[in-house]
């Protein structure tokens, strides 16, 4: 897979615009006139169109409505607080539970990458058992992911406590795409250096093919074995019936005298 390929899989540019929009359009919306309610209507409007594009193109949600319910789940938070600053706090949480996820997943042996990806090489969980040096680098991946999102949440933390809700949204909005782009680039290097993935769904066809050519094989040689039965079993009546032969009298061909 090349890393243009790779980055797909992670969302691509229109992931990242999803990911990006929302909290720039609050951002900049607070930053004008300090209203929280206009702000969160409108990230969350933005985030709703961006999604409702997709799904005209039918192309894959996924990457849309989790951004919708990041920016739903933000907007709510902080209407219930009354601090804009909260907009931000779920997803920070978010990305603090996810660098935990990364590390403990790797150092309980089955790293968190390998799931995600495993499925995108179409090798599912064969990596683990079967493609060691698969698994070392899907490992490293999610090391390089989760010590960036550790970084990431070491800097906003203290700014959702120390800065201002304008100074938290920007340096926020700065932080979303340059970790992003360093954690794939990591992860295409450690994968470019792995060993190919294993192609389990066509080893699994591969298996039904050859299951499908031996039951054919199989009910060829019935069917033979059923045909010379059948011949011998026809063979074996007509001597039965037969009648002797005109020259033969009955009884063994032995006349008394």
């Amino acid at each position: 897979m090349t890393e243009a390929a790779l980055f797909e899989a992670f969302g691509g540019v229109r992931g990242m615009v999803e990911t990006v929009v929302p909290g720039l359009l609050f951002v900049t919306i607070f930053t004008i006139n300090k209203d929280l309610h206009v702000s969160a209507i409108a990230a969350l409007a933005v985030s709703l169109v961006l999604a409702a594009v997709r799904l005209v193109r039918k192309d894959t949600v996924k990457h849309a409505f989790s951004g919708v319910f990041g920016v739903a789940f933000g907007v709510v938070f902080a209407m219930m607080t009354g601090n804009a600053k909260d907009f931000y706090l779920p997803g920070m949480l978010y990305t603090l539970g996810l660098a935990v996820a990364y590390l403990v997943t790797t150092l309980a042996g089955v790293p968190l990458i390998g799931l995600m990806l495993g499925p995108v090489f179409k090798e599912n969980l064969s990596w683990r058992t079967r493609n060691p040096g698969r698994k070392t680098a899907y490992a490293k991946a999610s090391w390089a992911w989760g010590l960036i999102l550790l970084a990431k949440c070491a800097i906003l933390f203290p700014l959702y406590w120390w800065a201002d809700t304008t100074q938290l949204g920007w340096i926020l909005i700065a932080l979303k795409i340059p970790p992003f782009l360093l954690a794939v680039y990591l992860t295409w290097i450690f994968l470019a250096k792995a060993p190919p993935p294993i192609d389990v769904f066509a080893e699994m066809e591969a298996k039904e093919k050859a299951e499908e050519e031996a039951e054919e094989r199989r009910r060829t040689e019935r069917g033979t074995l059923d045909g010379v039965a059948d011949d011998l079993g026809r063979d074996l009546v007509q001597e039965i019936t037969a009648e002797p032969p005109a020259d033969r009298p009955p009884g063994g061909g032995r006349h008394r005298r």
